[in-house]
């Protein structure tokens, strides 16, 4: 922990701006905090402001989330959020849209209030874009609905930050009144002029423009790096919505001659069902494995079956695995693979390099060995 404090003050970033590499050492250890303010952004979305516990721990990079967690009706709730703020504003503040039949977003929207106390792990996510003041290159992104909260996060760090790099937004709604941040948006454009490009895509409002007109999709969006300058030569895209968003602009932008690697995206909800059943293969006869797993250095040893997940595994043998969606979306039980060979049911968040790597989302890994010793703290 010594070694990220030097670090984090020799490069004296401003305002809780930090590095990825000055994370690494930070535990996902949940802290007490207080809420500053709940702001209604449209009628089924808040941002909560949020008091900071540690700056040093709760530094973060354009683009991560919280993890916050509470009890609800008795029941512990835990749900990931991004950071909608810029951390050059030195404010820790999230956005969270209301969902059907969603118990924590229903309950931040209808009872969450300012003075309210909450638990909250320090930022954490790969989705994120690490800013040099000196850049002077175009970025993109594609959000829709609440996926702007982390893209909002990264144009107005970069827009600030990085004086003569430039922003192109293409964002998916409804109609006008649910475009969150929609006066904040206006606001930077006017702001940073001719830097920040902003184009509302909507699928229920004509606005006299068919290439915005519908949903954010392959064909739409291909049609809009085809006749936007600078889309296709931009030196990343964020791309932070649902699935088939997802998948759709990101076939677009490979067509459009785009690299793999330029393209960066984070899913807000997944379309298949977190309790889809585990592939089964010749690997997975195995009737039981030793596993151990390791957090802040302490080792938990258990056995499990091979249709069992490590981390409820490791939570039924009382170790205290940092979680919050089990659905692999977020990035907050990920952990590496020591010994032993394990799979991975579903995987939304991990990078190819990652996974290379050794690293697994415990929430989706079963083991397929007879020893597994994974790692939380590497």
């Amino acid at each position: 922990m010594l070694g990220f404090f030097k670090k984090k003050n020799a490069e004296s970033l401003p305002g809780l701006l930090t590095t990825k590499a000055a994370q690494k050492g930070i535990k996902p250890t949940f802290y007490s905090t207080k809420v500053l303010e709940v702001r209604r952004e449209t009628a089924d979305c808040v941002s909560v402001a949020l008091e900071i516990p540690h700056p040093e721990m709760f530094s973060f990079v354009p683009g991560q989330y919280l993890t916050l967690k509470t009890q609800i009706q008795g029941a512990e709730v835990r749900r990931s959020y991004s950071l909608c703020s810029s951390p050059l504003s030195g404010e820790l503040r999230v956005a969270i849209k209301q969902v059907e039949q969603g118990v924590f977003s229903t309950w931040a929207n209808t009872e969450l209030k300012e003075g309210d106390t909450l638990e909250v792990m320090p930022p954490n996510g790969q989705f994120a874009l690490e800013i040099d003041s000196a850049d002077r290159q175009t970025y993109v992104g594609f959000a829709a609905g609440s996926g702007i909260t982390p893209v909002m996060s990264i144009l107005k760090t970069l827009l600030e930050r990085a004086p003569e790099a430039k922003f192109i937004l293409f964002y998916g709604n409804r109609k006008t009144h649910s475009i969150i941040f929609k006066s904040e948006l206006e606001d930077l454009k006017d702001q940073y002029m001719g830097r920040l490009e902003v184009h509302h895509v909507l699928s229920r409002e004509d606005q006299g423009n068919d290439l915005l007109y519908g949903r954010i999709d392959e064909a739409r969006a291909a049609k809009l790096a085809a006749h936007i300058p600078g889309v296709k030569d931009a030196a990343g895209h964020f791309l932070c919505g649902p699935e088939d968003m997802i998948h759709g602009v990101t076939a677009a932008l490979t067509a459009a001659g785009v690299a793999k690697s330029a393209i960066h995206f984070e899913l807000f909800t997944a379309a298949t069902p977190a309790a889809a059943a585990p592939k089964t293969g010749a690997t997975s006869a195995r009737a039981e494995s030793y596993v151990t797993v390791i957090l802040d250095g302490e080792e938990t040893h258990f056995h499990q079956g091979p249709k069992d997940f490590v981390l409820d595994a490791a939570l039924d043998a009382g170790a205290d695995v940092p979680y919050a969606c089990k659905g692999a979306v977020c990035c907050t039980c990920r952990a590496k693979v020591l010994e032993g060979e394990v799979e991975m049911a579903m995987n939304y968040s991990l990078t190819d390099q990652e996974v290379e790597e050794g690293y697994v989302l415990t929430c989706q890994t079963m083991p397929r060995s007879e020893r597994v010793r994974i790692s939380y703290d590497d």
